[in-house]
């Protein structure tokens, strides 16, 4: 069906439905003087002249002016057709809930009907939001726009796909999060702010047990070369007593090693060795343990919250195709 068709069975439905009626019991009516009531005809019947040209922008514009005279759900109806080619789908939404309103009565059972398929196809798109802020004077945005000031809450309908949410509050860091709506379901995002201190924390490269046992290994190491090394200086000691018991024995103070002494004095100065070989070891070690303690240390980093609460985005998108006489639907798959 072409636009310029359904357009003109919109045309229709003003003329036929939604004014002709005169019954006395008429609740869209009530209130609205007779002078505004002619207004709003002649702006919904200029209005139906542009939706039959497919001029929907124009169209919804004179749909508007004639809802400041009379708020008919006639009207809401025919504006609605005219956005969902506008890709409004938030603002059909709000005229097909209006033309609903008070039931069949002002545009007969079958155009009550399809306001009703309609509008069940339109919240496929749509999510239902509630954001809330308990933080006094945090600015709450949605898209860049801000809702509203914490504390406080907002309700809402939101398109599916991604949108973002922050609060901010000077002084302090922002909640931030990318947001991902499948449609057709209610979500609800609580934000808040934070102090610093609450979202750093802190991260080491390793264990701090690994420098201390280096450490503690190297004072071993050290330790065992100060035995040695006391160890040698005894036996040093017990070599130069022996020397000198050998000399007093002569005529001329001279003495000749003995196999016993030689061999004193080799294992007294593989002792020494050993021990500055530990020392090093140990030295050694020291030092790297105090670089690992420096590596080592606990470093801030600040943490990632609330990244991306998302609900599913469905792999099949159904968009809204509707005609005064039928609605459908047109699929896109996402992979």
């Amino acid at each position: 069906m072409t636009n310029g068709r359904w357009a003109a069975l919109a045309v229709a439905l003003a003329v036929s439905t939604a004014f002709a009626a005169e019954e006395p019991e008429r609740p869209w009516a009530r209130g609205v003087a007779k002078e505004k009531q002619n207004q709003a005809i002649a702006l919904f019947r200029e209005g139906n002249a542009a939706l039959k040209e497919s001029l929907f922008p124009k169209a919804a514009g004179t749909y508007r002016e004639a809802l400041a005279y009379w708020d008919h759900p006639a009207i809401h109806y025919n504006l609605a057709l005219a956005l969902v080619n506008l890709d409004q789908p938030i603002e059909v939404h709000e005229h097909l809930t209006s033309a609903l309103k008070f039931g069949a009565a002002p545009l007969d059972d079958d155009k009550y009907q399809q306001a009703q398929r309609y509008l069940a196809l339109i919240e496929r798109q749509l999510t239902k939001l509630t954001v809330t802020c308990n933080f006094d004077g945090a600015i709450v945005k949605l898209d860049g726009k801000t809702i509203f000031t914490g504390p406080g809450k907002w309700d809402g309908l939101v398109r599916s796909g991604q949108h973002s949410l922050s609060a901010s509050k000077e002084g302090l860091l922002p909640d931030e999060r990318s947001v991902t709506f499948g449609g057709g379901d209610a979500q609800a995002v609580e934000l808040r702010v934070y102090r610093t201190e609450e979202l750093t924390e802190y991260k080491r490269a390793f264990s701090p047990v690994i420098p201390w046992a280096v450490l503690g290994a190297g004072v071993a190491a050290a330790g065992a070369g100060l035995g040695m090394h006391l160890g040698a200086n005894g036996m040093f000691q017990q070599y130069d007593r022996g020397v000198t018991d050998c000399a007093g024995t002569t005529a001329n103070a001279s003495c000749t090693l003995t196999p016993a002494l030689q061999e004193q004095r080799t294992s007294a100065a593989g002792l020494q060795t050993g021990a500055m070989a530990m020392y090093a070891v140990g030295g050694a070690a020291v030092v790297t343990s105090i670089v690992l303690f420096y590596a080592g240390r606990p470093i801030g980093y600040r943490k990632t919250v609330n990244v991306d609460a998302s609900s599913p985005t469905p792999p099949v998108t159904l968009i809204p195709i509707l005609t005064p006489n039928g609605a459908g639907a047109m699929a896109s798959l996402e992979f």
